[in-house]
Formats: structure tokens, C-alpha cells, sequence
């Protein structure tokens, strides 16, 4: 893949999640699939996604087995990002990120060695397009009916590999 495609598909998930602050973040467990709502760290999109989070949580667990995870956004349009999650404690990069709502919301600063950015560098967004309600509907339809409803293109999906 050119490197102008992958920054005309960084681009397009920029736009997609641009106004969504808050996801549904995905991990493995070994009991199978847990989401939970994170908010994205307010950061220009470049290909990685920022969350804050705390040592003594679920996820950082679930992430230390299994690095694989999924980030969901609604807004103008359906977002769902495949990625790979990394525990970042460079205090410099907390501090970068830090905020005074930040502060208030989890009860500590920035230099708490129990705090942790969770980085989930992308491999793939899969995204719809809200608002076109007759394609919906002939997809339904179509599905319903036992007819293939592949040709109606419903999504697009954007591959962003590192």
C-alpha cells in the first residue's frame, strides 16, 4: 500500500470519529468478548488511538493476554476499528494527554504510577453511512428474501497497516 493511500484512509477515519468522544472499547477475556465505554483522548488521529485507564482495571489485565482488540464509535456514521493495544506509561506522554477533567473524573494526576494510557495502533476500520434508508431497507430485504445483499456495497473498509 502507498503512503498517500494510507494518509487518504487515515484521513477518512479522522473525519469518521472526529466528533465522537466516547467508544465502546473491546477486549478478549477468557470467557470471550467485554466492552466497555472509554472516551478517546482528544489527539490528532494519525493511525493510533489514545485511552486513559488504571492499572487496577479488567482491561489492562485483558490486554497484557491479548492484545487484540476493538474500538466502536457511532456518530455520523458506524465505526468499528480493528487494532492491536499496547500499555504506555511514559509520563511524558501522560502528561501530554492529561487533563484537568481527567483529573476530576479518575482522582489522581498524571504521575500516579497506577495510571496507564492504553495506545491501540490500527489495523483496520470497517465503517457504514448512515442516513440512506432505501439501501438499508433493499438490504434487509434482499437478506430477508435469501438474496444476496453484497453487491449493495452497504460498508467500506479502510486497511491500515503498520
Amino acid at each position: 500500500m502507498s503512503n498517500m493511500m494510507k494518509q487518504e484512509e487515515i484521513e477518512t477515519l479522522r473525519e469518521l470519529i472526529k466528533d465522537v468522544d466516547t467508544a465502546m472499547f473491546t477486549t478478549a477475556t477468557e470467557e470471550g468478548l467485554v466492552s466497555r465505554p472509554m472516551k478517546t483522548q482528544e489527539v490528532e488521529f494519525d493511525g493510533d488511538l489514545w485511552f486513559f485507564t488504571k492499572k487496577e482495571t479488567d482491561k489492562y489485565e485483558e490486554i497484557i493476554h491479548n492484545q487484540n482488540v476493538n474500538v466502536a464509535y457511532v456518530g455520523k456514521s458506524y465505526v468499528s476499528v480493528r487494532g492491536i493495544a499496547e500499555i504506555v506509561e511514559d509520563i511524558g506522554k501522560k502528561k501530554e494527554f492529561w487533563s484537568k477533567a481527567h483529573e476530576k473524573f479518575m482522582q489522581t494526576s498524571y504521575d500516579d504510577p497506577n495510571v496507564i494510557l492504553i495506545k491501540v495502533k490500527v489495523d483496520a476500520a470497517e465503517y457504514w453511512e448512515q442516513g440512506n434508508f432505501i439501501k438499508n431497507m433493499l438490504f434487509y430485504y434482499k437478506r430477508m428474501t435469501g438474496q444476496s445483499a453484497k453487491s449493495l456495497d452497504m460498508n467500506e473498509t479502510i486497511e491500515l497497516n503498520h
